[in-house]
């Protein structure tokens, strides 16, 4: 038996975010896992998901909840041991402010299309023109429609003008951070565009969707969230034993040789170093993954380096719970559509929405406010001191709460949120075409396959599944 043969079967995942961190735990539960190193280019890991300070007390940094409706997330909190520790938020009523009145979101919608028009006609929302426009959908033709489009267009198209404006678009700005009609229908709502595909209406595609996954089985609510934040998921990932992080490295590129084994560059340029690996799973932003792709699948770098990237801030503000009136922080919190002018697109009643918070700082009224839209970049170049400000004047004016805050804190998202454009699926699906002919190779991850948590950790798991498949192919043919 050689020496080559010997030695441990190697996968570097480049990414310590929870795309990377999760694959590299899914390919360590494997029989007979392989060695797995983790290079990650911030001082810690955890990418958008990590824990903040704000007065010395610990909240959510980035993310604060993952979608229960699928099981990915929640059932690996399970297999971590984070179980016991899940947690519903207290409520999920949201408020949406029109004409500068908050009123309540409308129950029924599928990322803000109606699927209830009762209960939309009930929240006061649109105007009686902009409900007659939403009512013509019934009476419109709907035919088979493949193409994708932006969202915006084929739901004005559809529902008219008020629909996109005062409820699409704050959503799509609280998710995606991006608008409406950039964004793409079959990335961003593909079951209302499968509905499109086979000619359904608009609101009766969203009633339908509704009706199938209005809440989760057991009739939970449809997020969860971890006692002490999610920002302790991928600290206990990155302690998953057999796996190595490096912190502070980057990685530069990937190359692969006659013998079908990578090489990947990493560190400063004057003093590179390179790590061997049998295999690699690529699970940073697009910028990123295109930069160190160029030489292993130059066709695939192509294709990421199309897509943009919008930049957020989430500022965190915390009042003495007397100093805030009652009735101020009604339901978890309020969205504020483009058209109001507001630089606050989005705010968190956090210390009202998560009982953990609330019993772990009794003392402080905790809101979070997200500023930041694509291509809207003015307010965040602010200091933090300025952003503070600025989300305690509108928190101010929007919710009454004149006192100044205890404590306010500041978490930058630079480049944070992909934006999947008119034409994303296809694209994706053309990536993970090109990557699959590198055997060995694969590409996880927000920048492709979806932005939420849950999404990302069912792209590591078939990364995993992917590179895995290489080593018994290997194997294979070594016999």
């Amino acid at each position: 038996m050689t020496a080559a043969s010997t030695r441990p079967w190697r996968v570097v995942v480049i990414g310590g975010g929870i795309s990377g961190l999760s694959a590299a735990w899914f390919l360590r539960q494997r029989p007979d896992p392989p060695e797995v190193i983790v290079i990650e280019a911030a001082e810690r890991p955890g990418g958008k998901l990590r824990l903040g300070d704000l007065g010395g007390n610990a909240i959510d940094a980035g993310a604060e909840s993952m979608l229960a409706r699928r099981p990915e997330a929640a059932n690996l909190a399970r297999a971590l041991g984070l179980g016991d520790r899940l947690e519903s938020p207290t409520t999920t009523a949201a408020q949406l402010l029109v004409d500068g009145v908050l009123r309540p979101f409308p129950s029924g919608t599928v990322l803000g299309v109606p699927g209830d028009l009762k209960a939309l006609a009930a929240s006061g929302v649109l105007t009686r023109r902009g409900l007659l426009r939403v009512r013509a959908d019934r009476v419109m033709p709907s035919a088979p429609q493949t193409a994708d489009v932006a969202v915006g267009r084929y739901v004005t198209a559809r529902l008219g003008l008020q629909v996109t404006e005062r409820l699409v678009e704050p959503l799509l700005g609280g998710v995606y951070a991006g608008h409406a009609d950039q964004l793409s229908l079959q990335a961003t709502l593909p079951a209302i565009a499968q509905g499109r595909a086979r000619g359904e209406r608009l609101t009766a595609a969203a009633a339908a969707i509704r009706g199938a996954t209005g809440g989760t089985a057991d009739g939970s609510a449809p997020f969860v969230g971890l006692v002490g934040g999610l920002g302790v998921l991928p600290e206990r990932l990155a302690s998953t034993p057999g796996v190595e992080v490096r912190t502070r490295t980057t990685a530069r590129q990937v190359t692969r040789g006659a013998d079908g084994r990578f090489l990947v560059v990493c560190g400063p340029v004057p003093r590179p170093q390179t790590l061997d690996a049998d295999a690699v799973v690529v699970a940073v932003p697009a910028s990123a993954a295109a930069r160190v792709l160029r030489d292993a699948a130059p066709s695939a770098a192509a294709l990421l380096e199309v897509v943009e990237y919008a930049s957020v801030a989430i500022i965190a503000l915390g009042y003495r719970p007397s100093a805030v009136p009652a009735r101020a922080l009604r339901g978890s919190g309020h969205l504020a559509p483009p058209r109001e002018g507001r630089p606050v697109k989005a705010a968190t009643y956090a210390s009202q929405k998560w009982a953990w918070l609330r019993a772990a700082v009794p003392d402080l009224m905790i809101v979070r406010a997200s500023v930041g839209r694509q291509g809207e970049v003015a307010d965040l170049q602010r200091d933090d001191a300025g952003l503070v400000q600025l989300a305690r004047e509108d928190i101010a004016d929007t919710l009454g709460i004149t006192a100044r805050p205890q404590v306010g804190s500041v978490f930058r998202w630079g480049g944070a949120l992909p934006q999947y454009t008119v034409g994303h699926t296809s694209r994706a699906r053309r990536l993970h075409q090109l990557v699959d002919e590198v055997p060995g190779l694969a590409v996880c991850g927000a920048a492709v396959d979806g932005v939420g948590i849950a999404a990302c950790i069912a792209s590591a798991r078939v990364a995993a599944d992917q590179v895995l498949q290489a080593r018994d192919t290997d194997a294979t043919m070594a016999r």
